[in-house]
């Protein structure tokens, strides 16, 4: 599965985006990012807020409830702000 970060979660862990092989027990995003967390100092830091972390599915938004099967990317970003 391929993980694609934007904004300041790419500049916290310090990757671009990355494949990853999920472990069984990672089911919904909500375990993702619980998963994402204890792979490093780096995903730790930016992933310290997960209900922040806006997620999308294969380019569409999606709720952290919600499950991964069948998904091919997932993108994590921070909350947008208008201007």
């Amino acid at each position: 599965m391929r993980l694609i970060y934007f904004a300041w979660v790419r500049e916290r862990i310090g990757k671009t985006q990355e494949d990853v092989d999920l472990p069984a027990e990672v089911k919904t995003v909500a375990d993702l990012l619980s998963w994402l967390r204890t792979r490093g100092e780096q995903y730790e830091h930016a992933l310290q807020h997960p209900d922040v972390i806006r997620v999308a599915i294969d380019q569409e938004h999606v709720d952290h409830r919600e499950r991964l099967e069948g998904a091919r990317e997932i993108a994590l970003f921070p909350p947008m702000t208008g201007g």
